[in-house]
């Protein structure tokens, strides 16, 4: 029955059934998303898949964001939803490391362009569609994680479905089957982390559950219980699980709210010990650090521990490198984790001195940081809640300056503005036409020569 009561809630909510902080959260979410897919549309990447077009002879029916090209339906999803997620810069359910947004937006903004569906339809698909996967998420961390699946999208095909079958008005019978279909075709494996494939995932999930509802809506079956039975989702990919977090408290109880925006381009994991080097790095010389020990929770090691990145892809899993970027330069956006950075002889020397140290007692959002001096003394600093953090959110200032620095290269200054307006107003556009237009390139070709490799 938890795939019925699942179908029941979602077909049941409706857009004045959800309270505005979750619409206004929706609303930042999808302008945090728009903002990496633009940032990164133009990397080689997906310039690969986008070959697809000439060599499916693809139909143009929807935009990629930040380019000129149409696709169909399908593709562009998959392009959207990997091109979101290349920096590894989007939004994350810290309670899962789950990235809500990259499975859902490519399928709402597709549908909504080639349907010309209002933006209210889009939003309150979007929150719904996120909403779902987040509980089914909720449901199978951290042993489906651990397993070696990739979260994001091996859940957040449910979320895709979901949010296509709304706005594709599935009946409840068909959105059962959207589930199932889109349940089989659950993947993502986290040995793909660091290589072109880990952006792919999310773009494929949007694919795969967009394809699933596109399939419910003209009767193809499935199972009825995709997520419960007894050879489904839950017993076959979570050894550990508990499906009562699915529907609990629906309505009443938002798992979108708990949705947060990376200040860096790395994985969360890294973000306390970023926090942690900057101040650091305020505070005393480079000549004059010995070391900089960081007790850490053993996850971060796990996740990060490349003590030698070859490349800004791999200094991404780098605490070793990442958290002397961040001493040095007191950030770590997209240019800290450049190929030459990785590669600076003064960043390479600097990383010898970042000294981890695991400690089980030690929660993965914080970092206990002790930068020990030349001279004997030794400066102290804790992070119990990272920037970004739900403890410690990012301002809508600091919002719009992300994607202002992510945007204004590929769609100049002026769109950027007028997008941030328009994604802020979605629920009273008649329709997606002016968000569209704002997010064609103003550059005939860009070339993201110093990002080519950094990919996550």
């Amino acid at each position: 029955m938890v795939t019925k009561k699942l179908v029941q809630n979602v077909l049941g909510t409706k857009m004045s059934d959800i309270p505005e902080e979750v619409k206004l959260h929706g609303k930042r979410s999808l302008y945090n998303w728009m903002g990496v897919a633009i940032g990164a549309s133009h990397h080689p990447s997906v310039d690969m898949v986008l070959g697809l077009k000439e060599d499916t002879d693809s139909a143009e029916q929807v935009s990629i964001f930040g380019r000129d090209e149409k696709v169909d339906l399908l593709l562009g999803s998959l392009i959207n939803g990997m091109s979101s997620h290349i920096f590894d810069y989007d939004d994350t359910h810290l309670d899962t490391i789950h990235h809500p947004s990259g499975p859902v937006a490519p399928v709402v903004l597709a549908l909504g362009e080639k349907l010309n569906l209002t933006g209210e339809q889009v939003l309150h698909a979007f929150i719904l569609g996120c909403e779902a996967e987040l509980r089914i998420a909720n449901a199978v961390y951290p042993s489906h994680y651990h397993l070696g699946y990739h979260i994001t999208s091996s859940t957040g095909v449910f979320g895709a479905a979901v949010a296509g079958g709304l706005l594709l008005e599935l009946t409840e019978e068909q959105m059962a089957w959207a589930l199932g279909i889109a349940g089989t075709q659950s993947f993502g494996l986290r040995e793909m982390f660091g290589t072109m494939t880990k952006p792919f995932h999310p773009g494929k999930a949007a694919q795969n559950g967009l394809m699933a509802a596109l399939l419910a809506k003209k009767n193809f079956t499935s199972s009825m219980e995709v997520l419960e039975a007894k050879r489904g989702f839950a017993n076959v990919l979570a050894p550990e699980h508990d499906l009562s977090k699915v529907n609990v408290k629906w309505g009443e109880q938002w798992e979108l709210l708990k949705n947060a925006f990376k200040p860096y381009a790395c994985g969360i994991v890294l973000h306390p010990s970023i926090d942690a080097c900057i101040a650091l790095g305020k505070q005393v010389k480079a000549e004059d650090v010995e070391r900089i020990e960081l007790t850490v929770n053993p996850y971060v090691l796990e996740l990060t521990g490349k003590p030698t990145p070859p490349t800004g892809l791999a200094g991404k899993f780098s605490i070793y490198h990442t958290g002397a970027i961040a001493f040095l330069e007191g950030d770590a956006g997209e240019d800290q984790y450049a190929d030459a950075k990785v590669r600076d002889g003064k960043v390479v020397e600097f990383r010898s001195k970042i000294a981890p140290k695991v400690d089980d007692s030690v929660k993965e959002e914080e970092v206990y940081a002790t930068a020990f001096l030349k001279d004997g003394s030794k400066i102290e600093h804790v992070v119990k809640h990272a920037t970004g953090s739900l403890e410690n959110p990012m301002s809508d200032k600091d919002l719009a300056r992300k994607f202002n620095n992510l945007t204004h290269a590929v769609i100049g200054k002026e769109k950027a503005g007028q997008l941030r307006e328009v994604m802020y107003s979605l629920e009273k556009a008649a329709d997606l036409s002016g968000l569209i237009g704002l997010t064609k390139s103003d550059a005939p070709k860009l070339q993201l020569s110093s990002r080519d490799e950094r990919i996550l």
